[in-house]
Parts: structure tokens; sequence; C-alpha cells
């Protein structure tokens, strides 16, 4: 197979620089930026934060890192960590602060003690009535069941998650929900479409939270955050007032020598961090209208590939996937009369008429096409080939 002209496969950066593999040179590094910290799951498993503008390199999929890459979003939750401060509502519940290590390494998990009363026993935070992901971590200190809701209401307002198996016991309300394991018996637990409150009870049995406790048992609570979008995001750490993450921005790698105009091939090996309707493209452009990008289109999980040259589409092929939140292998090739897509080892889409680039005019790649279709999720691999690969190459390439 053909050496690529521009390989990326995250491993080395530094501040507001992202580096590829090839070409050898600074010509084929990405800039980076975003305005604010965030966090990421380092190597060992735990959850940490990294500075101003330093790429996220995300191991919670496996031992190889992803690229991260996410929108902004604001943890509305004033106090994430420290669930005994006043902000936090308690009803029949007490207590224990810095009672376990948390998912970051330290001493900072607080553990939740129902009483004895035969009650619900709730822990909550009342906030705007705008839709939200509400999310937080937990470990189960005799208590298996966990209820995360809007209101203490089985029936519309919530969800019971399993925490000794990383399942979800009873979900009646319709709203969607999501459980991640973290290590160490802890899980995030998320539920979207919260309003008002974000409510937080153990459970005996996941299908009700009214009980007596017996004044010891509980469930450990860490890292809550409350965000305004359809999906929970990478943890933001708030103390005692709101916090923002700002977007993360990965562009302009190469130049019009890395690419070859005429023919050749883009791959990426990617998954979305929702199937919310949105695109997530990678594209190589010019300083022009001409451009060919990879990525997810805004329908529920489909991959899509197009090329256009000075305004006019030479192809456009798409293919629906079982999955897009999970890593895919995708390559669209281009030449003139001669264009294909490949996914996940099979040839899903062909187009035998069209023209190409008509000069050596491509010169940058991107984490995007434009301000609303920026690539929003996780990458492992990144080529371009200067050569329109065989059939026998691109399902190679891209076999899971």
């Amino acid at each position: 197979m053909a050496t690529p002209s521009l390989a990326m496969i995250p491993s080395g950066y530094k501040e507001e620089k992202l580096y590829s593999f090839l070409p050898n040179t600074d010509d084929g590094d990405f800039t980076f930026s975003r305005g604010s910290n965030a966090t990421r799951v380092n190597k060992d498993g735990l959850i940490e934060e990294v500075a101003i503008n330093i790429p996220r390199l995300d191991y919670s999929d496996s031992s190889c890192p992803s690229l991260l890459l996410e929108p902004t979003r604001t943890n509305l939750i004033t106090y994430s960590e420290d669930f005994s401060d006043s902000s936090w509502s308690k009803e029949d519940v007490n207590v224990i602060s810095n009672a376990l290590i948390s998912p970051d390494g330290t001493l900072s998990a607080d553990l939740l003690v129902p009483n004895t009363t035969n009650t619900d026993h709730t822990i909550y935070q009342m906030l705007s009535s705008n839709d939200k992901t509400f999310s937080v971590f937990a470990k189960s200190n005799g208590y298996n069941y966990l209820f995360l809701g809007s209101n203490n209401n089985v029936a519309t307002d919530g969800v019971f998650f399993d925490l000794s198996n990383g399942s979800i016991s009873l979900n009646t309300s319709g709203k969607s929900a999501d459980i991640t394991p973290y290590g160490n018996g802890w899980y995030r637990m998320s539920i979207t479409s919260v309003q008002t409150y974000s409510i937080i009870c153990p459970s005996e049995n996941g299908t009700s939270f009214v009980f007596a406790g017996d004044g010891v048992k509980g469930v450990y609570l860490w890292g809550a955050q409350s965000e305004e979008g359809s999906y929970a995001t990478s943890y933001i750490k708030t103390d005692g007032i709101i916090a923002t993450r700002l977007q993360d921005e990965c562009n302009s790698a190469g130049d019009s020598s890395t690419f070859n105009s005429s023919e050749g091939v883009l791959y990426a090996e990617i998954s979305a961090l929702a199937d919310d309707g949105t695109y997530r493209l990678i594209s190589i452009e010019d300083a022009s209208n001409s451009f060919i990008y990879l990525g997810y289109k805004d329908t529920s999980n489909v991959v899509r590939a197009r090329m256009e040259v000075g305004g006019v589409t030479s192809f456009n092929m798409e293919y629906v996937l079982s999955d897009e939140t999970e890593f895919n292998k995708a390559a669209v090739k281009w030449k003139v009369n001669d264009f294909s897509l490949w996914v996940n080892g099979v040839e899903v889409a062909t187009e035998t008429t069209g023209g190409s680039f008509n000069a050596d005019t491509l010169n940058k790649l991107s984490f995007n096409r434009n301000s609303s279709s920026n690539f929003l999720g996780k990458t492992k691999d990144i080529r371009v080939y200067n050569t329109a690969l065989t059939d026998l190459e691109l399902a190679e390439l891209t076999t899971i």
C-alpha cells in the first residue's frame, strides 16, 4: 500500500499544536485551540484536567488514545463534588464528605447515607427549566440502585440505574439515559431532558425509592453535572460557581504540496459524541469553493462523503451505519469518473461520472467544513493518500 502524504494517529502535542506522524515536517501539523481548561481520561484511567489550548488525548475507550473534540458546555451545578454544601437540598439523607477515592484519584467522593425513615431519600438542586442532561458518578456502598430524574416520580420523570452491573434497571420515563463504567466500581450515569430539578435517590430494589435505611449503607457520589444539551460531555468541575468548557478547534494541517488534487483517498477512524442529528465533518479544501469531506450527516447514523469543485458537485455518497457513536472506519476515494465510499471493510457506494479538481489547489485538512459542521467526536486515525488506492487496499484499510 502507498505511504500516506499525511497521517495523524493521536500521540504528540504541545500548546496550540497537534502533531501528525506524516509528513515529518511542521507542514502536516494541526493548529489547536480551546479557550478554557478541560478534562480527559488519562492512560491510568483517571480523570484529569488539562490546560487551555492543550489537545486532549483521551483513553476512555481503550489503551490507545483518541483525539477528543467537544462543543462548548457549562456545568450549572455550582458544587459538583461537595454534596454537603447547602446548594444541595437534602431530604432524609446524610452526607459524609471525602469518604472515598474518586475517579480523579483524589479523596473527594462523598457518601450519601439514607436515614431510617421509611420514605424516599433525596438530594437535589433546583435549576433553570430549560432541557438539560444531568449526570453524576456513583459507586455502591450497600445500595446497588440509583434513581436520577427531574422529579421523584417513578412513572414519568426518571431512570433507575444498576450499580452492580452497569445497566439501566428501569426507565418508564421515555427519557434518554446512559451508564458508562469508569473502573473500580465507579459508573457515570446520565439522563436527558431534565427540567427544573436535578434529583438523586438511592434505591433498594431498582423500581422504587421508598424504603427505610439503616443509617450505615449508602451510595458514593462524585462529579455532578447539569448541562444544556442532548448528551453528557466530559466532566466540568465546579467549586462555588458555574463553569464553562469552551469548544475544541483543530484545523489547517498540510499545504498545497501535501495533497494531490486529481486523485486520492481520505480515511478516518472516528466516532460521534452522540447520534443527535448534527453534521460532523472532516474536510480537505482550498481557498475558494472546492472541497472533499467525510463524516456524519445530520441524519441518524448516516456517514457521508461529498466533493465539490468550484461549487459543482462531483459526488455525494451516503451509507447508514448501525451506530455512529461506536468507532467506524471510513474512506472516500476520488479520481475522475471513479469515486467510492468504503465503510468497515465494505464498498458501500460508488459514482462513475464526475470531475476531479483541476489543479493542485487543496491546501488544508480540518476537523470541520464550516461553523455548523465541526467534527465533534473522537478520532483514532486520519490519513490522506495521494493515489487512488485499489479496492483490495481500501478493504484492508477500512476493515475493523
